[in-house]
């Protein structure tokens, strides 16, 4: 017995050194949301062992770990609530299956790593929007501004120019419907507010190029906007010197409804203009939200908005000085006249969705949507203007012009959309098929007169005539219709490490009876996390895309004995680019906090390019297919916790866009050839009661020149776009545990254009007596503070 003892103790002691290791064991088990659907890519972790692993495309994982008396596992995904097991004392092979929930409302979400982008359409975080120093009140518009690759050079306004393109080739989508926008808007100062309600948003989608087929006609961008569906009463309201805003939304399982109003005036932000009188701009806007599920296979939904903007202005006076510091010159205008401009939309979008199947992998749904506009400017306005050297107190110049405009737009806009989308093991099929309806009036009179030194410019002795005119009575009435098929299709590496792809391929396709035109466009991207480390992801995407006219590009000129007239062209066909875009995304920690570094690498060649000229945020397009071009460029941005517990980040963007007219190359009318953008949060030292966000914004200047000239005489380029504003957020109150009707309220304080830099917006041309043209500057807005204080129920 003696022996034997001896002989088990020593057999007991070896078997460490043997290749049995007796103290681990193998954890497997697959990863479910609250419907038993896969979640793939979520990290499955054992912080005290320095173990993780992440799932599969079924939610399936496995790893070998240490056994203990206890074993704490972590499981996480972004958009769920993380969980954690505790295992006492495991042996041998273990298998789970974690359920994660989903966050439950919006403002609840902390995120502890960025979602992996792995399609060329990057989720952004929608919680951040109510943070910022805000201008225009358009919260959504501004986030996406600041993203690499895209630039504005004007805070009035909500449009964005990306990569090069124009305003007018961006899409925007707010579930699954595409929206329309004004076509009369001239200024930043006329737009008003845009329709996405940031109160009202779930998740934002943006894409910067490379976009799949689901994604429209448009050469340059696409911004995918959900709504979301409120599960618990909400109440919240918020007032500051440039508007306010009220949202209230009620909500359960079944059906949820949500109303957002929002009321804005930038008379106090204009008044900081150099442009003097009497601004009266006010903007108006409703929208609603309902859903409702009678049970689990049916989704009826119905989205509204309401739009009312009326600009009103009357000018008194401007007084400008430009130049050099050696050579300065002195500008005064006294004015007569005023404008009143009026855009009133009606949007209402009614959708029906239903699921098929034993695991509900089949959606249909049907979209029926209706836009409506009707615009109005008007504007007489005179001024009589001195041009002096400063520095001699010589007059350069003296005279009057005067600008005259009646337009009137009315927009009809209606369509019909079924979308299927089906999923199969490893791949996720959506297809669509859309019939648009289109009827467009306008009846536009302009024109404007210039009196230098006692002549009518361009002078003529037999006659009158004025130096701009443009008369327009035109109607269009067309059919577009629309269908793509896609599929996303996501596979890994059968190795020990495995690799991760997600292939997305389709084609879309367009006709239009006003041309009758008709367009098929292939896309495709690919995306691999590597085996050799997960924390990298590499994506390539390449498709071709057309910009699909509409009624600004089809307005062509004839000029009969001065007079100006716009006819629709027709023969005019679809603008062109094939997009060749290359990316690289790296995530790490830094002090155990995540960071996220990405490039991107683009290449853009474009054929049928419709030119155009831009003032303010006007386009004014040549009327047909006359030019050829391209972009080149590279997308830098650097994301992460540079404090605990929030986010910030800095962009920056090199590009160069030129377009070949007459058979010589000269710059796009975007031809941004640098950018940055520094987005910064922070918390007074502390205290979490104090926030602190700052933006930056350094844009290069862009080509101009004079007008009515032609894109061969932009040989100027205006000075770079600087700005920075910075906003302080003061938490006057917070609930907590207790029982209070108020949750949380907060006292922000922002100061726009901290610097108070005079950022050139455009310019206007003065002739002197010897027929020299000089062109002075219009400033944007200059530094001014806002106060705002918001409360939530």
């Amino acid at each position: 017995m003696y022996i034997l003892r001896n002989i088990l103790l020593s057999l007991l002691l070896c078997l460490p050194l043997c290749g049995i290791k007796a103290q681990d064991f193998v954890l497997t088990g697959r990863v479910v949301d609250s419907n038993d659907n896969a979640i793939e890519l979520a990290s499955v972790s054992c912080l005290a062992q320095g173990k993780a692993t992440m799932t599969d495309l079924k939610g399936r994982f496995s790893m070998s770990l240490r056994s203990a008396d206890s074993v704490a596992i972590r499981f996480s995904m972004v958009g769920y609530k993380s969980k954690t097991r505790v295992l006492r004392r495991p042996r041998g092979k273990q298998t789970l299956k974690i359920t994660l929930s989903p966050m439950d409302a919006l403002n609840e979400i902390v995120v502890t790593e960025k979602r992996r982008q792995t399609t060329p359409m990057e989720k952004l975080d929608a919680s951040k929007l109510k943070d910022s120093p805000s201008t225009s009140g358009n919260a959504v518009e501004e986030l996406i501004q600041q993203q690499a690759g895209v630039s504005t050079h004007n805070e009035l306004s909500s449009q964005y120019n990306v990569r090069g393109g124009s305003f007018d080739e961006n899409s925007v989508y707010i579930n699954n419907v595409e929206i329309y926008r004004p076509l009369l808007i001239r200024s930043g100062q006329q737009e008003g507010l845009s329709i996405i309600n940031a109160d009202m948003v779930e998740s934002i989608g943006f894409s910067s190029g490379g976009f799949e087929a689901k994604y429209g006609d448009k050469m340059s961008s696409a911004l995918d906007i959900t709504y979301r569906r409120p599960t618990r009463s909400e109440v919240s309201a918020s007032v500051s010197l440039l508007g306010g805003t009220a949202f209230a939304a009620v909500g359960n399982q079944r059906f949820s409804m949500s109303h957002a109003v929002r009321y804005k005036t930038n008379r106090y932000l204009l008044g900081s203009l150099e442009t003097k009188g009497e601004y009266r701009p006010n903007y108006l806007d409703y929208q609603t939200f309902l859903s409702y599920r009678p049970d689990s296979l049916w989704t009826i939904d119905f989205m509204g908005n309401i739009s009312e903007n009326h600009y009103n202005f009357r000018p008194t006076d401007r007084e400008t000085s430009f130049g050099t510091m050696q050579d300065v010159k002195s500008f005064k205008v006294y004015f007569d006249g005023q404008e009143k401009d009026i855009f009133r939309t009606f949007f209402g979008n009614l959708s029906v969705s239903r699921v098929f199947g034993a695991r509900r992998q089949t959606k249909v749904s049907l979209l029926a949507s209706a836009f409506y506009s009707k615009e109005q400017e008007t504007y007489d306005i005179q001024g009589q203007y001195w041009l002096d050297d400063t520095n001699t107190s010589e007059n350069l110049g003296v005279g009057t012009y005067m600008e005259h405009a009646r337009n009137y737009l009315t927009s009809k806009m209606t369509s019909l959309k079924m979308i299927a989308n089906h999923k199969s093991g490893k791949h996720d099929i959506e297809g669509a098929l859309t019939f648009k309806f289109e009827n467009i009036k306008e009846k536009a009179s302009e024109y404007e007169m210039r009196d230098s030194s006692g002549y009518s410019i361009p002078h003529n002795p037999q006659r009158l005539d004025l130096i701009y005119t443009l008369r327009s009575t035109n109607k269009i009435n067309s059919t577009r219709i629309e269908g793509y098929l896609q599929d996303t299709y996501r596979f890994a590496t059968n190795s020990e490490r495995q690799s991760f792809f997600t292939f997305n391929y389709g084609v879309r396709f367009s006709h239009w009876s006003f041309n009758n035109e008709t367009t098929v466009s292939p896309r495709a991207s690919i995306a691999m996390v590597p085996a050799f480390n997960n924390d990298i992801t590499l994506r390539f995407s390449t498709g071709l895309y057309y910009q699909a006219p509409f009624f600004k590009e089809i307005r062509d000129t004839v000029t009969t004995d001065g007079i100006t007239r716009a006819v629709l062209n027709n023969k005019i066909k679809s603008q062109q680019s094939i997009h060749f875009v290359g990316a690289f995304d790296y995530r790490f920690k830094m002090k155990d906090r995540p960071y996220k570094f990405s490039a991107e690498a683009y290449y853009k060649l474009m054929h049928n390019l419709i030119p155009y000229n831009v003032n303010n945020v006007k386009i004014t397009y040549y009327g047909g297919n006359q030019c050829d071009g391209y972009a080149a460029g590279i997308d830098l941005k650097f994301y992460g916790e540079f404090v605990p517990g929030t986010d910030s980040w800095v962009t920056l963007s090199l590009m160069s866009t030129k377009q070949k007219m007459d058979g010589k190359w000269v710059p796009m009318p975007t031809d941004q050839r640098y950018s940055v953008n520094v987005h910064f949060t922070d918390y007074f030292p502390g205290t979490e009661k104090w926030k602190m966000t700052l933006r930056l914004a350094i844009a290069d200047g862009l080509p101009f020149g004079p007008p009515h000239s032609g894109l061969e005489q932009m040989v100027f380029r205006a000075p770079a776009y600087k700005r920075a504003d910075i906003g302080m957020s003061y938490r006057l109150y917070d609930r907590g545990n207790r029982k209070s009707p108020v949750k949380n309220a907060w006292l922000g304080i922002d100061c726009l254009n901290l610097f108070g830099i005079n950022n050139v917006n455009s310019y206007y041309w003065v002739t002197d007596v010897t027929n020299q043209q000089y062109g002075v500057p219009n400033y944007l807005t200059g530094r001014q503070i806002n106060v705002k204080l918001s409360v939530a129920l």
